[in-house]
């Protein structure tokens, strides 16, 4: 794969359609690759990627196609199982997507002869995100314009319902509070749910809207981010349900907030899918001003590198991805 030296991308992948959603898996598949999924139109691409960052043997990036599944419909949300094992004999590749009509799609394939999927109906308009239980993996997590969260099973059987008051814009489960489930609303609320009594527990508030996107920061529990209207917010939940710190970063509005997987001090946001452009920022607490300014064709989805302060956002036929300093 080549270095692109124009508006710094580090590296890109050539893909065949435009790429609605792209996700880096956040577990260790025992492999020294890493698992990437990207979604355009119809189908579901599962690649491995290995970065010059982490193996001084690779020039650049290595970026290899392992499956192509068809999905006959646009994707607009991927999430991967910690199931997924590619040191297994056979390997196991499993994840789950939510599509353009209001399904759940989870495909379980071993990379030869046996690629199955399952659809989960039950929503009744767009979903907007999608987790899995990140320890066993044996429950899924989705939230959708249809003011609801729904927790399901493997086999698509609902296990727990909860009614929002507005949209649900994103939804996450840290495996270090593997009972709780946070759900961000675009009205500006963010509640977290006790699993085991299915109820809210604890919210915080924006006091902004529309609130896009939220995150839970894996480094440290305490931690939780956004983006409302064009700023991001931070909250350090022990402290307030209001925001600690806020700034405004994107002209247009801001589109995606995303924690770096590695460092509590570091994240990325998007600005919306422009006319022409999309603006990557990669912002670290201890800075007054984003650290990195990446550019890209109509970009869409974020998602950092498990272990490696990289970040990689899709676009019109190719997936950029940035490097970022710690």
């Amino acid at each position: 794969m080549k270095q692109d030296s124009t508006r710094n991308i580090a590296y890109t992948v050539d893909c065949e359609d435009y790429v609605h959603v792209v996700k880096f898996n956040p577990f260790d598949s025992g492999d020294a690759c890493s698992l990437i999924a990207y979604g355009g139109n119809n189908y579901v691409v599962i690649g491995t990627c290995r970065f010059q960052e982490e193996d001084a043997e690779v020039e650049g990036m290595q970026y290899k196609t392992l499956r192509t599944f068809h999905h006959g419909i646009r994707v607009d949300a991927i999430a991967w199982s910690p199931e997924t094992r590619l040191d297994a004999i056979p390997p196991q590749i499993r994840f789950c997507t939510a599509a353009s009509d209001k399904k759940l799609r989870l495909f379980t394939s071993d990379l030869q002869d046996k690629n199955e999927f399952k659809t989960f109906d039950g929503h009744s308009d767009y979903i907007n995100d999608l987790v899995f239980a990140p320890n066993e993996g044996q429950e899924v997590a989705s939230v959708s314009d249809d003011h609801t969260c729904r927790v399901w099973d493997l086999e698509g059987n609902e296990k727990a319902h909860f009614v929002l008051r507005s949209p649900g814009m994103s939804v996450c489960w840290h495996p270090e509070e593997a009972f709780k489930l946070m759900v961000a609303e675009k009205n500006g609320t963010i509640r977290f749910y006790d699993l085991i009594t299915q109820q809210a527990i604890l919210s915080l508030e924006c006091e902004q809207t529309p609130l896009m996107s939220a995150d839970w920061c894996l480094k440290n529990t305490l931690k939780i981010g956004a983006v409302a209207g064009s700023d991001w917010l931070i909250w350090d939940i022990t402290r307030s349900s209001y925001p600690q710190d806020k700034r405004p970063v994107h002209v247009d509005r801001a589109r995606l907030f995303r924690w770096s997987r590695v460092n509590e001090n570091l994240f990325a946001t998007t600005g919306y899918p422009g006319k022409t452009t999309t603006q990557l920022l990669v912002h670290h607490l201890g800075h007054p001003q984003p650290i990195l300014t990446g550019t890209a064709a109509v970009g869409s989805g974020l998602t950092w590198h498990r272990t490696l302060p990289l970040c990689a956002v899709g676009g019109d036929h190719k997936i950029f991805f940035w490097v970022t300093e710690m």
